[in-house]
């Protein structure tokens, strides 16, 4: 065993705030809290301990032992990722093209992103299907590129500010094989590129994007897949959903495009931060005092957050 024993352990972790307060928070909120959710608060609070058992690590020259516990390998924990990184490039690496990649972000607005709260599975599974197919309609336009591009796509759910806010990042191959307005690829297809430095028209993809999510949300509306609870509760009317939708047709939605990546292997290292990163990091955490808890992030006048 050679080089250093590994990065010094933070002042202050998220298992640290869970093992103190864990077991009050989930009392408090235990109705709210999915069978997912606690297993994360479990799995974090253990990870890196005995409980998770260990094994030891010995020096072939000196002969030195240390104990090195196991991880808990739970998604949400700040200090499982860089595996999980290293192994998701490696195995997306071989999919990646040589040729332009490009950036577009389909953002929810704040009233829509306000039914995930008590929506999750179905809010961002129609993010996605919604995003995915506006962009092979417009792609599959002929006046646009007419070609059936690849895209890869990440949900965050955050902000800068750790606030909620759910949009989904895309990354496009900057052309595709040839196909017809239906998007349909046959055997005499050839790949089509987009011009230089230009993707698609982000105001299409907006209104496209747009009109496609409502119509999926109206949709599963009368498909009893929703569940409105607090101030939202009264959009389980019919009446009050239609009202409710309305000023949303006429909003624009942000979509914004991205100046195109500068070669595909800057594209999974863009997207490695998004796919393997949690919202509350053990860096961002300042300090632990009795049920408060301070941590750093972006958009405050103080850029400092604390919670309860």
């Amino acid at each position: 065993m050679t080089g250093s024993a590994g990065p010094e352990r933070p002042a202050l972790e998220v298992a640290d705030v869970i093992r103190q307060h864990g077991e009050v928070f989930t009392a408090r909120y235990r109705r709210r809290l999915t069978a997912a959710q606690r297993k994360a608060l479990r799995d974090l609070s253990v990870c890196r301990t005995a409980a998770l058992g260990g094994h030891v690590q010995r020096c072939l020259d000196c002969g030195h032992e240390r104990i090195a516990y196991n991880s808990c390998r739970n998604r949400h924990c700040p200090k499982c990722q860089a595996l999980a990184r290293a192994r998701w490039l490696e195995r997306e690496a071989e999919s990646l093209l040589p040729v332009p990649y490009y950036h577009v972000v389909f953002t929810l607005p704040d009233e829509v992103a306000g039914l995930a709260l008590a929506n999750p599975v179905v809010v961002y599974d129609m993010l996605f299907q919604a995003a995915a197919a506006t962009l092979r309609d417009v792609a599959a336009n002929r006046k646009r590129l007419g070609a059936h591009i690849g895209v890869l796509m990440v949900l965050h759910t955050w902000g800068q500010n750790l606030h909620h806010h759910p949009h989904v990042h895309c990354v496009c191959t900057g052309g595709g094989l040839s196909c017809d307005e239906r998007g349909v690829v046959d055997k005499t297809s050839y790949w089509r590129s987009c011009r230089p430095g230009f993707f698609l028209p982000v105001r299409v993809l907006s209104r496209l994007f747009r009109g496609k999510y409502l119509a999926r949300l109206r949709r599963a509306f009368d498909q009893g897949k929703f569940k409105f609870t607090g101030k939202r509760t009264p959009l389980a009317d019919p009446r009050a959903l239609a009202r409710w939708l309305t000023p949303l047709y006429a909003k624009e939605w942000v979509v914004y495009a991205k100046r195109p990546f500068g070669g595909p292997a800057q594209v999974l290292k863009y997207l490695a931060r998004y796919t393997h990163r949690v919202a509350i990091s053990n860096s961002r955490l300042l300090k632990l005092e009795g049920s408060q808890v301070t941590f750093r992030c972006k958009g405050t006048p103080t850029d400092m957050c604390r919670r309860r």
